[in-house]
């Protein structure tokens, strides 16, 4: 369920925000904080509760002119990038967007940063050689 706190404290690369009760966000859920006047399009990750409503944050990008006060809204969900063929090759920021200049991608599907590793099952572990093209 998403939500819309405030932003009560900034320390470094560490924000604190404060939600209305009983709807605070889950651990690992996206954060984000835009002001366009400013130029803030700011997204952090919930890395802890502190009890009172709020939660401690980790900014995925620079906290300059983020102020306390300003609305903080609550994705639902954690960080997701793409997936599939269409990322071979590609280079892509923390948030999954493309960083090599070489247009959108073109696929729907997008996975969450964390998430449980392969099993053995589905590991390939025999020895083979890479085409590279």
């Amino acid at each position: 369920m998403a939500s819309v706190g405030t932003v009560v404290q900034i320390t470094g690369p560490v924000v604190d925000c404060r939600f209305p009760n009983e709807s605070l966000p889950a651990l690992m859920n996206a954060i984000t904080v835009v002001d366009a006047e400013r130029g803030i399009n700011l997204t952090a990750e919930v890395a802890q509760h502190l009890g009172d409503d709020t939660v401690r944050c980790v900014a995925l990008s620079s906290t300059d002119g983020l102020m306390r006060g300003m609305a903080a809204n609550d994705t639902g969900a954690p960080i997701t990038v793409p997936v599939g063929e269409a990322t071979l090759g590609r280079v892509f920021n923390l948030l999954g967007n493309p960083i090599d200049n070489a247009g959108d991608v073109n696929t729907v599907d997008r996975m969450p940063i964390h998430r449980e590793p392969p099993t053995f099952e589905e590991q390939s572990v025999s020895v083979e050689l890479l085409d590279r093209k």
